[in-house]
């Protein structure tokens, strides 16, 4: 054996394994995502006509610009309305969340609990956000309440879920030290389970944020506030182009904003993180 080669030596000490023994349950689940989203290539059909696709893409652009800027205050009203929205329905969402996440979570709840949360969560998932929001203009009417519950009911599915999954996910060392101690569940997750899913939680609750203010902003074409009913006016408009293009600038700029600060608040909980490891 050449000492002064180890990879060499590796290769002596571990001889190769056949080529299917190194899939694993993750190599083979996306071999078979590969598999099914080539095969489904052949169902995407066009219309089937001779069209321009470039030319008619340049010119209905061209009716975006320039934005009108005439229409400024009202849009910044619509879009502070979108705001109040994703902030009211996403506060809401992570308490409920945090409590439901609770008995979906293996680690955390009995099985008589486990399995009717889980299947409550996929229920509300179900539900697309747009048919939330018209089940809430139903009840409460068109205003903006109807997008807080609609956007608080969405997120929740999603959440909740999320939590679930951070909390079996985490390190568990600290609190099976805890129950074998005498510790409830409940005392295990506050004092072991918890300090470990803190930033991994948060991070999950602003990444919901920036969502709901972008699903805030459509939600408004059936009539739950926002600024999604000033996108619905002009899009039914055939010269008001230029000023949805307004509208979509507004809100590229709060997504953008929102995303520069949350990049910022992750990589400071990153880092405290490491510091605490270290």
């Amino acid at each position: 054996m050449e000492l002064g080669n180890p990879h060499k030596a590796d290769r002596i000490m571990k001889p190769d394994l056949p080529w299917h023994s190194r899939f694993d349950l993750l190599g083979v689940t996306f071999l078979l995502f590969l598999a099914a989203a080539l095969g489904a290539l052949p169902a995407i059909e066009g219309s089937g006509r001779d069209l321009d696709y470039l030319g008619n893409l340049s010119r209905f652009a061209a009716q975006f610009f320039p934005p009108d800027w005439s229409i400024l205050d009202r849009t910044l009203a619509g879009l502070l309305e979108t705001v109040q929205i994703a902030l009211v329905s996403t506060l809401l969402a992570i308490f409920l969340s945090f409590i439901i996440s609770l008995g979906a979570s293996r680690n955390v709840s009995p099985a008589w609990l486990l399995w009717p949360t889980r299947m409550l969560l996929n229920m509300i998932r179900t539900i697309p956000s747009l048919l939330w929001a018209l089940l809430a203009v139903v009840i409460v009417g068109s205003n903006s309440l109807a997008g807080v519950i609609a956007l608080t009911l969405y997120s929740v599915g999603y959440l909740a879920k999320f939590f679930s999954e951070t909390f079996e996910s985490a390190d568990l060392s600290a609190q099976k030290a805890l129950q074998s101690l005498g510790a409830g569940r409940l005392q295990a997750f506050q004092y072991g389970l918890w300090p470990n899913a803190r930033p991994i939680i948060w991070s999950h609750c602003l990444w919901m944020l920036e969502y709901n203010v972008r699903s805030a902003s459509i939600i408004g074409y059936v009539g739950a506030g926002g600024i999604g009913l000033h996108l619905k006016l002009y899009a039914e408009s055939a010269d008001s182009w230029n000023k949805f293009s307004l509208v979509l600038l507004c809100i590229l700029v709060i997504v953008t904003l929102l995303d520069f600060a949350g990049e910022k608040i992750r990589k400071s909980i990153r880092d405290k993180l490491e510091g605490t490891e270290s």
